[in-house]
């Protein structure tokens, strides 16, 4: 069973063929059922062939839906017939879930036009759709303004609203972990507690120096040795790696993990430099890299704006998140860039070989046995999104850019994790980062979720996206 379960409204209106939304009914609970998503509806003895098309469904439905709220994360509205608009739009006003809505309408057969036959449900949409309007309920439209309930376009949407509640559902009460100050330097780095509190995300923050004098008396338990195994394996290791600091990597994941848990953080970031070189002796990338890889998205540099990127990122495709820098041309190819991080690349989002070592800059100046943990190598050829969330004081807004492009194999000549990337229009991106005071910071994930990002966040969080890639 799919993480996200539904609350169906089925409508009808009086005057039309009721059989036409009984069948649309059963046809839909059957598609949701097989396609693995938990439904919540009327049943056929609380109201008329379990339909709304009554004030009195409509408080049925909404009764319905509040008493099982934890189990929806979204609501479907399925327009068989022409349905009623008043029914469907108080009974989701009235239930007050305040999740995703989305509303379909059935495609009427040319065969079918009689009064027994004809649906309107092209019509109805329409009034369903201004009711919903009026009552400042949001809601998220089919590709085609009707289509079939059994068709691939309405799985393909279905799939998509399933993306949408996720994120919405997963943003609304997130706590993100704090651990640490940023860089003196990283004024860019900064953001509002206030906005990101306005949209429901919670900062959880910890001093730096709580973190590794735990780490520093943590034994090596049952639990820290599973995870030298895990280190052991995760990637290849360099050969001068001393086991000593493969132990202290171990120790540090252990204690960042648990105190995720214990304050129930869901994303969180690090001062990954160069406190934790310096006092504890090694660095947090491995940590970070293992803790995305479980689903645990952590951004560098105390950059708490792009924890919550990666998480709605992670909340979209359900696979890990990068974070890096938009931080080199490439040659003279105006659509290419170079993105580079230390790294903290989780293993599934590098997608090939890797290798773990010491941190390139920072171990020529600090020692390398003081830097273990990178992962550095070249990310796998794809497709990707790429995006970053900000907080705009200035406006009192939170802010987000969000566009897609891919991955390329080609040869660099550099260190650290590196992602070489093609991203369309590249020129006129960079013009509107640096025209609306965004980060150098660039959160990235494989696949196409760009739009999806754009529904969930610009429609149902209120914040000001701008999808690049459309």
């Amino acid at each position: 069973m799919r993480n996200v379960g539904f609350g169906v409204i089925t409508s009808t209106r009086g005057f039309f063929n009721p059989k036409l939304a009984y069948d649309g009914r059963n046809e839909i609970l059957k598609k949701l059922h097989d396609m693995g998503y938990a439904t919540v509806s009327l049943d056929e003895e609380t109201t008329r062939f379990g339909l709304v098309e009554t004030m009195e469904d409509a408080a049925k439905c909404a009764e319905l839906f509040k008493k099982n709220e934890k189990d929806i994360q979204g609501i479907i509205v399925c327009l068989p017939n022409f349905g009623d608009e008043v029914g469907v739009t108080s009974a989701i006003h009235m239930a007050g879930l305040h999740v995703p809505v989305l509303v379909q309408a059935c495609d009427d057969e040319k065969d079918k036009m009689d009064v027994a036959g004809r649906r309107d449900a092209f019509c109805g949409k329409i009034s369903v759709c201004n009711n919903l309007y009026q009552y400042g309920i949001k809601f998220t439209n089919t590709t085609y303004h009707t289509c079939a309930i059994d068709s691939e376009v309405f799985s393909r949407d279905i799939e998509d609203f399933e993306k949408v509640c996720r994120i919405v559902a997963g943003l609304k009460g997130l706590r993100v972990a704090q651990m640490g100050t940023r860089p003196a330097a990283f004024q860019t780095v900064r953001y509002s507690e206030k906005l990101l509190q306005k949209m429901g995300v919670q900062v959880v923050p910890v001093d730096m120096s709580e973190i590794i004098f735990a780490a520093q008396a943590q034994d090596i338990d049952d639990e820290v040795k599973a995870v030298i195994e895990r280190i052991k394996g995760y990637g290849t290791l360099e050969a001068d790696v001393a086991e000593e600091n493969i132990v202290k990597q171990a120790k540090l994941f252990v204690t960042v993990k648990r105190w995720m848990k214990e304050n129930d953080c869901q994303a969180g970031t690090m001062q990954c430099w160069d406190s934790v070189q310096k006092n504890y002796g090694c660095a947090t990338c491995l940590t970070m890299s293992m803790l995305g890889e479980d689903g645990i998205p952590m951004a560098c540099e105390v950059d708490v704006m792009g924890a919550v990127t990666m998480y709605a990122m992670y909340l979209a495709s359900q696979s890990p998140s990068g974070y890096l820098d938009w931080n080199n041309s490439f040659g003279e190819d105006r659509d290419m860039c170079i993105s580079i991080h230390c790294s903290n690349f989780p293993k599934s989002f590098i997608d090939g070989d890797f290798t773990i070592g010491s941190l390139d800059i920072l171990g020529n100046s600090l020692g390398k046995e003081k830097c273990f943990g990178a992962c550095k190598t070249v990310i796998a050829p794809g497709r990707m999104t790429y995006g970053k969330i900000s907080t705009d004081d200035v406006k009192g807004v939170v802010k987000m850019y969000v566009g897609e492009g891919e991955f390329v194999k080609d040869e660099i000549d550099t260190v650290g994790g590196v992602a070489i990337c093609r991203v369309p229009k590249l020129q006129s991106l960079m013009d509107y980062i640096c025209c609306n005071a965004y980060e150098h910071h660039v959160a990235m994930n494989r696949g196409c979720n760009a739009k999806i990002l754009e529904e969930a966040l610009g429609k149902y969080l209120g914040v000001e996206v701008y999808n690049h890639s459309k």
